[in-house]
């Protein structure tokens, strides 16, 4: 009687394990053209879209490269929105797209837009040109720094010669002191570089040299440079020579 039970409990947990397969199968058998249709409309519709925007992507295209040449490499939502006439959310995924594309760095958002970097030829170029060490020192103005805050003491020889040769009057020799007194000469007078790369200016102003490059295309940047460097001289920033050029020395 115990061997009839256990028989009967094995073969009702069979049934209820086979049960739901047998339906789903069953279920298969009887809609898989209906099934089929839908995965293949599914497939056809995804190819038809990566199509639309692989052709909307070409049209957008030049307006991207152009922006990446005007801003040097760096770009918002906002702008290609702004350029494009585009909406905040197809500028943003286009941006992404060409960010995975070509490897490009997501910046923090500025003003709530999200920003990116794309390293270009010009781009890099001056990244290098912002990192190279000078190839040689100013050796000529150094030369005419020391030339000119030696003039003084030079005048002052000259001034005592005639009282080692000759015995000088009262007259000549109160000239003399007042000469000697009073130069006309300025005992120092500054002179400013002709011109510094990013690094030798962030250097020279005692900032990092990222804040040099945000500040640089600034309209107030000379009067920035010049409350900051230690002669008050002002700075403008050359984009051809890719180099910084004073226009204002204070002596």
């Amino acid at each position: 009687m115990g061997m009839t039970v256990k028989s009967s409990d094995t073969a009702d947990s069979f049934l209820i394990l086979i049960l739901p397969v047998a339906l789903a199968i069953t279920f298969l058998f009887s809609t898989w053209r209906l099934l089929l249709a839908i995965a293949g409309f599914v497939a056809l519709l995804n190819i038809f879209q990566r199509y639309r925007w692989q052709k909307w992507s070409k049209t957008l295209n030049p307006t991207f490269h152009k922006l990446i040449q005007e801003n040097q490499g760096r770009i918002t939502t906002l702008d290609l929105a702004m350029r494009a006439n585009l909406s905040a959310a197809k500028a943003k995924r286009y941006l992404d797209y060409k960010a995975a594309e070509f490897g490009a760095r997501v910046l923090e958002p500025e003003n709530g837009s999200s920003g990116y970097f794309f390293v270009t030829a010009r781009t890099l170029g001056s990244i290098f040109d912002d990192s190279e060490p000078p190839l040689s020192l100013p050796e000529p103005e150094f030369e005419q720094k020391t030339l000119v805050e030696d003039l003084p003491a030079l005048e002052e020889n000259q001034v005592q010669v005639p009282e080692e040769n000759e015995v000088a009057t009262p007259e000549q020799t109160t000239i003399a002191e007042a000469e000697t007194s009073n130069p006309d000469t300025p005992t120092h007078v500054q002179v400013a570089p002709e011109s510094l790369l990013q690094s030798e200016l962030a250097k020279r102003l005692d900032v990092n040299s990222s804040t040099v490059y945000k500040h640089r295309s600034n309209p107030d940047f000379a009067e920035w440079s010049r409350s900051r460097d230690p002669e008050g001289i002002a700075w403008e920033y050359s984009s051809e020579e890719k180099r910084f050029f004073p226009i204002a020395v204070e002596q």
